[in-house]
């Protein structure tokens, strides 16, 4: 049986959770979900780490938006969805989006869709196109740069 946690200590370990990397409302409401807490303690444990600066939403989703796309290698859909996911405003996730370098987006699309098309073993042009579209799309790119780059990749 789990032990019952205080709103106090829940606090306290949201805080060095918020402290070691950065996190939006929605995981720790779910991490304090999963401890037990009741709702009202819960709003109250994410108001006061708003108020702190512990959770800045804007922030975290900067920096998501940073590491999905430049690590990942994620696109603009994949990300944003992923984020809606989390409850982040609209407005924030569109600004945070704004800030991915289009050329340098475009780049990394392309080299990862190069990459996909050394390892595709067929030379089949329709299947080779079907399997760089599915890749893109579950990278989650957008239509139209996705069928820009198969067409200037793949050698008609």
């Amino acid at each position: 049986m789990l032990k019952k946690i205080t709103k106090e200590e829940a606090l306290k370990k949201s805080m060095n959770i918020c402290a070691k990397q950065e996190k939006c409302k929605f995981d720790i409401k779910e991490k304090l979900f999963k401890l037990g807490l009741e709702k009202n303690n819960i709003f109250e444990i994410v108001e006061q780490l708003e108020k702190e600066n512990f959770i800045n939403e804007e922030r975290y989703c900067k920096f998501y938006v940073r590491d999905k796309y430049k690590i990942a290698k994620w696109g603009r859909k994949k990300i944003e969805f992923s984020l809606k996911q989390k409850q982040i405003p609209d407005e924030i996730i569109q600004n945070s989006l704004s800030e991915i370098n289009q050329e340098i987006y475009i780049q990394v699309f392309e080299n990862e869709m190069i990459k996909k098309q050394n390892q595709i073993k067929t030379d089949d042009f329709a299947k080779q196109k079907s399997k760089l579209l599915n890749f893109a799309q579950s990278r989650g790119y957008e239509a139209d740069l996705i069928f820009k780059i198969i067409d200037k990749i793949i050698k008609k």
